[in-house]
C-alpha cells in the first residue's frame, strides 16, 4: 500500500503557499512603493503666489486679466473706471512703480486728489488674515506686486 498524505495536509499546504505568496507579493509591492519618490511639488514663486492672491482679492474688480474690466465696487460714489493694472509701468514712464504699488496696497488711495478710497486697503486686511504677522503681510504684498509686474504690457 502506498502511503499517502491525508487530504487535510495537502489543503493546509496549499493555504500556506497561498498565504506565503500573498505575503511576498505584498512585501515586494511595499518595497517598490517605498523606493518610488513622490512627485516633486513646485515651490510657489512670488509671481505664482501673487497670482493666487490677485485671483482671490483683486480680479473681482480689476478683471481676471488685470485690465480693469471687472464690475465697479458696489454702492460706490466713485465714478471713474476701475484702473487697468497691466499699464502701471506705461503710466509711470516705463518703469514698474514698486513704491506706488506698495503705498496703494498698504494704505489705499484716499486723499484730496483721489476722493474716497474705493479699493480695499489690503495691508490692513492682510494684517488681519496673518494675525498681525508683519512679515507675512509684507510678503503677500511683495508677491502681489511681483504678479502685477509680470502682467505689464508695453
Amino acid at each position: 500500500m502506498e502511503a499517502s498524505l491525508p487530504r487535510h495536509s495537502t489543503f493546509t499546504q496549499t493555504i500556506r503557499h497561498a498565504v506565503l505568496c500573498c505575503t511576498l507579493t505584498g512585501l515586494i509591492a511595499g518595497a517598490c512603493a517605498a523606493r518610488q519618490t513622490p512627485p516633486k511639488q513646485k515651490k510657489a514663486t512670488p509671481v505664482t503666489a501673487g497670482a493666487t492672491l490677485y485671483k482671490q482679492h483683486c480680479a473681482v474688480c480689476h478683471g481676471n486679466d488685470g485690465k480693469g474690466n471687472g464690475p465697479p465696487p458696489a454702492n460706490s460714489p466713485f465714478t471713474e473706471p476701475v484702473p487697468d493694472l497691466t499699464t502701471l509701468a506705461r503710466r509711470h514712464n516705463g518703469e514698474f512703480p514698486d513704491a506706488y504699488v506698495a503705498t496703494v496696497l498698504r494704505g489705499g488711495l484716499a486723499g484730496p486728489d483721489h476722493g474716497p478710497a474705493e479699493m480695499p486697503v489690503w495691508g490692513i486686511l492682510f494684517k488681519a488674515i496673518a494675525k498681525s504677522d508683519e512679515k507675512q503681510v509684507t510678503q503677500r504684498m511683495a508677491n502681489l506686486a511681483s504678479y502685477l509686474k509680470s502682467i505689464q504690457t508695453k
